[in-house]
């Protein structure tokens, strides 16, 4: 086997490092978004590795008690437990990462700013805020985009 051969064979079974907002993670679990087939697809084959913190936990915990979340859930026949359960299936918990250079303009997105910037994980998110700082997270190896197709090499 050629050594170039063995480094794409090598890459190829290297997930991808993801960062998840927590509206991402609605999208996949609570609103089944149409844009997030490829991202459950990896998930599932681990093709992807989705880094997240507790805090990201609790805040997601805090959100699907928001009252048009319930009333979503309530719905769609879907339990909070049942979406939580999804994050604990295939999140792999990190420390809290330190600040990244660069500083979102929404404080709650911050953590995950700081986590994709502390792996050089690709972050998904569709926050305005966030998606500002695409050129600036680029320059230290951390692509941003608003789905995860988008992101594919």
């Amino acid at each position: 086997m050629s050594a170039q051969l063995a480094q794409v064979m090598a890459a190829a079974t290297v997930p991808v490092r993801v960062v998840l907002d927590t509206n991402i993670v609605l999208d996949l679990w609570l609103y089944q978004d149409p844009a997030t087939p490829a991202l459950h697809a990896a998930l599932a084959d681990k093709t992807v590795q989705w880094l997240a913190t507790q805090v990201m936990r609790d805040e997601l915990e805090r959100v699907l008690a928001y009252t048009h979340i319930v009333a979503r859930m309530t719905a769609s026949d879907i339990t909070a437990e049942h979406i939580l359960s999804r994050f604990d299936a295939h999140a792999q918990l990190m420390p809290i990462a330190a600040k990244a250079p660069f500083v979102c303009k929404d404080a709650d997105d911050q953590k995950f700013i700081d986590l994709a910037a502390a792996h050089t994980a690709q972050l998904i998110s569709k926050d305005k805020a966030v998606l500002t700082l695409r050129n600036r997270m680029a320059r230290f190896g951390v692509a941003l985009g608003s789905s995860f197709p988008e992101l594919l090499p």
